[in-house]
């Protein structure tokens, strides 16, 4: 059987209360009943020296009678809950019994009785010289009269008394025991609700997980760490399904846009063959499927791309050159492009020469990118305004079209891998919804952002930043 969590917990618990209770029941229960001894022969001790130093003191004296003594010490040994107070000679012979009347006739002697059996202590634990049937604590004082002891006060209290007494105390030790157990139960309530219930959710919730039910939903009513470790457990299995659901629009993606160009060189090729495309026409249909072949090769070309980027980390070989010169070469290679369809290209750049510090190459890549999509969405006998600002160590970059624009609901989607908005999808027949999307990787890479400002029927803007070269703000300085 698997041991849980609660299950130690509670075993725990009863063992406290366990070794709680060997614990009083042993050392508390020694040292309770050592600490009342010692108690009571202190108390008895003080009570024997008081009867030695004035009524026993006054009898030898001949200052008073022994009957009074007597009267003074039955009155004691009732206050003092039956203690037996006797005097007794240094021979041995006992003058005077609080419990009982003595007779003058009478001789009681205690055989052996030897006052150093306390070994330097005041008080002695015993049958006191075969006196009692059981054990009694014996308290001495000398009686002193003209410089010489004439007599001891010994006071008897049975071990038994004692014991009792320390039995009471004990039951209080006891009491607060089952007190402590039961406050502490209050604790292994609160452990269970705020710690193990919410922790056994968690778990539930993480096995779930494991066999890959996503949708699974649990909730934790709390804003300590057991709450932000559920809400963190749901994010990430939230962010996981979203990660699925876009891996499976990945697939429908690439496979989709595999298999239209894949369909049309086989339809074409299977017609030539067997001759429902004459041979006249071959030539036209080629041309066809070459330029399919050649989006498939932009495809794969653009998905090993984004692969590369992601898996390397997004390696940069930062150096310093002149943005404007990188954008005049960039709009200078859409030259036909642009005659084929009457656009011009605008450029309104900051200074003749304005340098940056990035890689050269993906930052050309990004412009490459950026003005082939302004190009494809404007319409013929437009304009593409390409422009440059300054900003305190950045420099912004604009490239901004009078095509189709991008519709409001799109704007946030066009960062995704093969995403294409419906108003794009007629006119941009060979694309491949990848360079927006490795737009985005390479300005995150150098740690900018790109944003886009769009309009339907008016226009597109694609704007991202750049860190500029720290020699540019130093030529300023001089």
């Amino acid at each position: 059987m698997k041991r849980t969590l609660y299950l130690k917990f509670l075993i725990a618990y009863l063992l406290f209360g366990i070794f709680g209770f060997i614990m009083v029941a042993t050392f508390v229960s020694n040292m309770t009943v050592e600490h009342v001894r010692r108690n009571t022969a202190e108390s008895l001790y003080a009570e024997a020296t008081q009867i030695a130093n004035t009524y026993a003191a006054d009898l030898y004296n001949s200052e008073t009678s022994l009957d009074a003594v007597m009267q003074q010490l039955t009155a004691l040994s009732k206050y003092m809950n039956g203690a037996k107070i006797w005097i007794v000679n240094p021979s041995g012979r006992l003058v005077l019994d609080s419990s009982r009347t003595i007779e003058q006739s009478e001789e009681i002697k205690i055989d052996g009785f030897d006052p150093t059996i306390t070994a330097g202590s005041y008080y002695t634990i015993g049958n006191f010289f075969n006196s009692f049937s059981e054990d009694n604590l014996s308290v001495f004082a000398p009686i002193t009269a003209s410089y010489k002891v004439q007599a001891y006060v010994v006071i008897h209290v049975p071990m038994s008394q004692i014991r009792h007494k320390a039995d009471e105390f004990l039951n209080i030790s006891y009491l607060m025991l089952v007190v402590l157990f039961l406050l502490s139960l209050i604790i292994l309530i609160f452990f269970t609700e705020l710690v193990y219930i919410p922790l056994r959710r968690i778990t539930q919730a993480t096995e779930q997980y494991a066999i890959g039910n996503m949708d699974y939903e649990f909730s934790v009513e709390s804003e300590d760490e057991m709450g932000y470790l559920a809400a963190s457990l749901s994010y990430m299995a939230g962010e996981i399904a979203r990660q699925e659901d876009d891996q499976k629009k990945f697939v429908a993606n690439v496979s989709h846009d595999f298999r239209s160009p894949l369909t049309s060189i086989r339809g074409y090729l299977s017609a030539m063959l067997d001759g429902t495309i004459p041979p006249e026409m071959h030539d036209k249909y080629l041309g066809i499927v070459l330029n399919e072949t050649d989006r498939l090769t932009k495809l794969t070309n653009g998905l090993l791309t984004l692969n590369n980027l992601n898996a390397r980390g997004m390696l940069l070989e930062k150096t310093e050159f002149d943005i404007n010169q990188v954008i005049r070469n960039t709009a200078a290679s859409f030259e036909m492009t642009c005659r084929q369809k009457t656009i011009a290209i605008e450029l309104v750049l900051t200074d003749d020469k304005m340098l940056v510090f990035a890689d050269m190459s993906k930052i050309q890549q990004v412009l490459y990118n950026l003005l082939d999509n302004a190009i494809k969405f404007s319409h013929h006998d437009s304009v593409i305004k390409i422009e440059t600002t300054e900003k305190k160590n950045k420099v912004f970059v604009s490239v901004k079209d009078s095509g189709i624009g991008i519709p409001k609901e799109d704007q946030k989607m066009v960062w995704e891998r093969f995403y294409k908005s419906d108003t794009s999808r007629g006119k941009d027949k060979k694309g491949t919804g990848l360079g927006l999307a490795i737009v985005k990787e390479i300005i995150r890479a150098h740690g900018e952002n790109i944003n886009v400002i769009s309009t339907v029927g008016v226009g597109t803007e694609f704007i991202f930043s750049i860190p500029k070269s720290a020699s540019m703000d130093s030529d300023e300085e001089v």
